[in-house]
């Protein structure tokens, strides 16, 4: 009997030890799936974070963008609170000029593939430019467009004042292909370093009209009237941006890029004018990626 009943308890021993073995891996399972669980939920792993961005970001930007980048630096600021954007606007030959010779800057954003070839050619920029939006000529006039002007060959009229972009910007660059397609000789009154400075002429009235770019005369509609032109057609011209090799604040620079060419930029720039790339629409690769000016831009110095 006594040893029926030792038996007996230690086969009670035997089932309480292995439900408490069992009741100890079923916890250990549920916290392991519950930690993995979370995990996905969207946890970020130690090896999947990142730092926050932080410091200066430096622009240089073609003068044509002033508004929609300045407006995307405020909006990349909120995004990325810590960081600062400066700009630099002006022609984009002068720009490229400043990038090679030195100056601090950690994103270069050209009017044309050709001036973004002046920094890669220096080796200038940290990765492949590309492409973000194109811009199309039109000419500018006065409110009310006194003298009548309907085409390229109006400008050519005695008595009309133009005002043009130096033939080595961009717009003036482009401005010249358009002028040679509609077989249309123009000598201007004076010659800008920018597209803004051709468009101030409009203005105040010193000229009678200038070849600028249609998010120009958008941008300013209240103060001037656009004339559209065929020609425009033949001198669009491609946008590229890079970060740059010296960038002062690399991670920054990508991320600001990287911002520009996102929904949220390409909303801004599509909503003052600016026109998808080509190749974006087509899934090629974009024209200015191996640096080399599309033909459109072949014509800037």
């Amino acid at each position: 009997m006594t040893t029926t009943l030792t038996r007996s308890r230690a086969r009670t021993r035997t089932a309480a030890a292995l439900a408490a073995l069992a009741l100890a891996a079923g916890l250990a399972a549920c916290s392991s799936s519950s930690s993995t669980g979370a995990s996905a939920a969207g946890s970020p792993s130690t090896g999947a974070s990142q730092p926050a961005l932080s410091g200066t970001v430096t622009v240089f930007a073609a003068a044509s963008l002033q508004g929609t980048f300045t407006e995307l630096g405020k909006k990349f600021e909120a995004a990325h609170p810590g960081t600062s954007v400066k700009f630099n606007f002006g022609g984009s030959s002068a720009l490229a000029q400043s990038i090679v010779g030195g100056a601090p800057a950690d994103v270069f954003a050209a009017a044309s593939p050709a001036t973004m070839k002046t920094v890669t050619d220096a080796k200038g920029t940290a990765s492949d430019p590309a492409v973000f939006v194109r811009n199309t000529l039109e000419i500018a006039v006065p409110k009310g467009n006194p003298k009548h002007i309907s085409s390229l060959k109006d400008l050519a009229a005695s008595g009309v004042k133009v005002a043009l972009c130096a033939a080595q910007v961009p717009c003036g660059a482009a401005a010249q292909t358009a002028l040679k397609a509609a077989g249309v000789s123009v000598t201007p009154v004076t010659q800008e370093q920018d597209v803004k400075g051709a468009l101030t002429k409009v203005e105040l009235g010193e000229v009678d009209a200038s070849i600028v770019y249609q998010t120009d005369v958008k941008a300013d509609a209240g103060k001037i009237d656009g004339v559209d032109f065929p020609e425009a057609a033949k001198a669009v011209n491609d946008y590229p941006i890079a970060d740059l090799a010296k960038a002062p604040n690399s991670a920054a620079a990508k991320a600001f890029v990287a911002y520009v060419e996102s929904p949220e930029g390409m909303a801004v720039l599509t909503a003052a004018g600016f026109k998808a790339p080509a190749a974006a629409a087509a899934g090629s690769p974009s024209p200015a990626a191996s640096g080399s000016p599309s033909p459109a831009a072949s014509p800037s110095a």
